[in-house]
């Protein structure tokens, strides 16, 4: 299934986090941008970028938050993997994506394992380190 085809499946009730991960990643999206940043919201500590399909779900978020139709809004595409892998990282704190923000067949990638890497994720369990040699114990 496409990454729309996945995302209707989460609203209709029958949700395949895996899949739908998995398509995001695979896909190609918009990220608008605004002064050379990532255009992003911040909710209850997390930061969440912004991501969209297409023009015209980016079109249609611009037109809620007042913008001019037919006015220009700067994006970069990134795939989605190098949205997860590479931009959510390099965020400060904890950083997830809204997909389609503002529409209704929109989705949350939230920070957390198994969607971003183990590292920025805010429930990744820390490293057991107990079995590791201390120098002098090898």
């Amino acid at each position: 299934m496409s990454l729309a085809d996945e995302v209707a499946a989460v609203h209709a009730g029958r949700p395949d986090p895996a899949a739908l991960v998995g398509e995001f990643r695979r896909t190609h999206v918009l990220i608008p941008t605004v002064d050379d940043s990532l255009m992003s919201a911040e909710l209850d500590g997390v930061r969440w970028l912004y991501a969209f399909t297409d023009e015209e779900a980016l079109s249609h978020f611009a037109l809620a938050r007042g913008g001019e139709p037919g006015a220009e809004w700067r994006y970069v595409t990134a795939s989605g993997a190098r949205v997860l892998d590479v931009l959510v990282p390099a965020c400060d704190g904890p950083t997830g994506v809204a997909l389609d923000a503002g529409s209704e067949q929109g989705a949350l990638f939230p920070p957390v394992a198994g969607i971003v890497p183990d590292e920025v994720a805010i429930d990744a369990p820390e490293p057991d380190i107990s079995d590791v040699p201390h120098k002098g114990e090898e």
